[in-house]
């Protein structure tokens, strides 16, 4: 361990709280640089492969017809390979995936699924498939955070935390939206607002994007956008640029879904050899829809008054991204959205343009388009709203964005009852999401917060040495005995109180880590409604910590609005 023990316990005994401290902003500085680090090693990587083959990052148009044959079959095939190495039990991965962790392991993710995600991200984007590099970043931000608390041995409550902040500054460093990352840490994986969560997530976000801005400077990917401000008269065509958004977005959130329930069976190579033949097949005749966003931001600008290339590269970019998540493709789906939603707002930009006679609209429906699509799709309108106003850098674009934002979730939820895209992926992988209210409670309170000292502790005792401390103790406090077959807690039985025998009732203590939160007690201890359990430090498996009473769980629950 890099602190010594004594700073180790204060360490963890702080963090145990749920409140903001220093400690834990320090921390949440370390675990952003860890995760942020991670990901400019990632995208470098797909950058240095691409620069092999491609002029243009991103850019598949230029490349030679064979090569967008090759490419999908060799990517489908080093992955499938990749995955027999490390096992079929562990191809579980993406923002759906590390939504279910931090639910219900407190955001720990297995080293190889990490694995997976790291290498076969690299391999699925440097070859064309329509994914995002958002997937793979929320994956690994979590794990590059996770592990820190891991090795620190951290209370789970605030592993929890950490795995918020990595996961913001890996957004943050990929697509230098620090602001953005922390609402979409909040409103789609944590879905909690706590002032004690918020303040070291949006510093890891920071640092991300610092990170990021040292190595690929201040631009992003919405940078060649040229946002105008819009008068009023575009309004009521926004409402109906919205409901239209509204509708793909569920269009597009039911052909994933449907293709995810259309091939759950199917061995994970043949998913990936279908997914390359037709993303080959698409890209040999429309190579402008290949790859993440960038080519088809770059075409929204550049042939922005081009209504027949621009509607067929978002209909080949919709059914690639549809093939490539529905068929287990290892990348995220919200760069591809970004992409579609340009592309779907610079067409709706044509109307106005031709009627106004002035073309410098497209880059400003482009924007909204994404905000609108993203919001419809993610279920996310603030995460949407907020990513619009920092890539675009104009302040111009927030009123419109909302109405774009808002008629499009509104249509997607109410009228067709669509779902998060993330939702849909867990419900059908029937990965649990959701906790208890109770379990709600009790995960942000780590046991070291809450140790109940006030026992008396024996080892290997006579019945006479237990009858006479129990006759000489106080009334509140409790007699545990520690033997070789574990630790128990003695008194009277009460049920011989009116008998001339006296009798002792044992009862087994079960035991739990001191980085449990209170949820794992209530675990326990739910079905008796009773008992208590002990917490043991595994580095000094001998020593009892203090032990966690029922009672205690039963007043933080009601007491939650004092201590939350």
């Amino acid at each position: 361990m890099l602190l010594p023990r004594d700073w180790q316990a204060k360490l963890r005994l702080r963090l145990a709280f749920p409140l903001t401290s220093v400690q834990l902003c320090l921390l949440a500085v370390v675990a952003g640089v860890a995760a942020a680090l991670l990901i400019l090693l990632f995208r470098l990587t797909i950058i240095g492969i691409q620069s092999f083959y491609l002029d243009r990052t991103d850019d598949f148009a230029g490349i030679a017809a064979e090569y967008r044959w090759i490419l999908p079959f060799a990517a489908a095939v080093l992955i499938s390979l990749m995955v027999m190495l490390i096992g079929m039990a562990h191809y579980r991965l993406g923002i759906a995936y590390v939504i279910h962790r931090v639910k219900t392991r407190y955001g720990v993710l297995p080293f190889r699924n990490t694995c997976y995600q790291f290498f076969g991200g690299i391999i699925a984007l440097s070859s064309g498939f329509s994914v995002g590099r958002e997937g793979p970043s929320v994956h690994l931000g979590a794990y590059a955070a996770g592990q820190l608390g891991h090795y620190l041995q951290l209370p789970y409550n605030s592993i929890r935390i950490l795995a918020g902040c990595g996961i913001a500054a890996a957004i943050s460093a990929s697509f230098n939206t620090p602001l953005a990352a922390v609402i979409f840490v909040m409103e789609v994986v944590l879905r909690e607002y706590r002032i004690h969560v918020f303040i070291p997530v949006m510093l890891s976000a920071v640092v991300g994007a610092l990170l990021s801005r040292g190595v690929f400077g201040i631009g992003n990917d919405l940078a060649a956008l040229q946002i105008t401000s819009i008068s009023g008269w575009h309004l009521p065509y926004l409402v109906l640029c919205g409901v239209a958004i509204g509708a793909a977005a569920y269009g597009f959130n039911q052909s994933i879904y449907w293709l995810l329930k259309f091939s759950k069976n199917w061995h994970l190579a043949i998913k990936l050899l279908v997914a390359a033949a037709l993303t080959a097949a698409v890209g040999h005749v429309i190579p402008q829809a290949l790859g993440a966003e960038t080519g088809a931001i770059f075409y929204s600008v550049t042939a922005s008054d081009q209504f027949w290339l621009l509607l067929s590269i978002l209909l080949a970019k919709f059914l690639l991204t549809v093939v490539a998540v529905g068929l287990a493709v290892p990348g995220g789906a919200v760069g591809p959205v970004f992409g579609i939603g340009i592309l779907i707002g610079t067409i709706m930009s044509m109307l106005p343009a031709w009627l106004a006679d002035a073309p410098e609209f497209a880059g400003t429906y482009g924007a909204l388009g994404m905000a609108g699509f993203m919001a419809a799709t993610l279920h996310a309108p603030l995460a949407a709203l907020v990513a619009v106003m920092e890539l675009s850098y104009n302040p111009d674009i927030i009123v419109p964005a909302m109405l774009v934002i808002i008629c499009a979730y509104v249509t997607t939820v109410q009228l067709f009852k669509n779902k998060s895209i993330f939702v849909l992926q867990l419900e059908l992988q029937q990965l649990p999401y959701k906790l208890a209210p109770a379990d709600d409670v009790l995960q942000k309170v780590g046991v070291l917060a809450m140790l109940d000292k006030n026992y008396l502790l024996l080892h290997n005792a006579s019945e006479q040495d237990i009858q006479a401390v129990l006759d000489q103790k106080e009334p509140q406090q409790l007699l545990l005995v520690q033997s070789a077959e574990g630790l128990d807690w003695l008194d009277y039985d009460l049920t011989t109180a009116m008998t001339e025998q006296t009798a002792l009732k044992r009862d087994t203590v079960q035991r739990l880590d001191h980085q449990a939160t209170m949820a794992d007690v209530h675990a326990v201890l739910d079905e008796q409604k009773g008992g208590l359990v002990a917490i043991y430090d595994p580095q000094q498996p001998g020593a009892l910590l203090g032990i966690i009473r029922w009672e205690q769980v039963r007043a933080l629950l009601t007491k939650e609005n004092n201590l939350i």
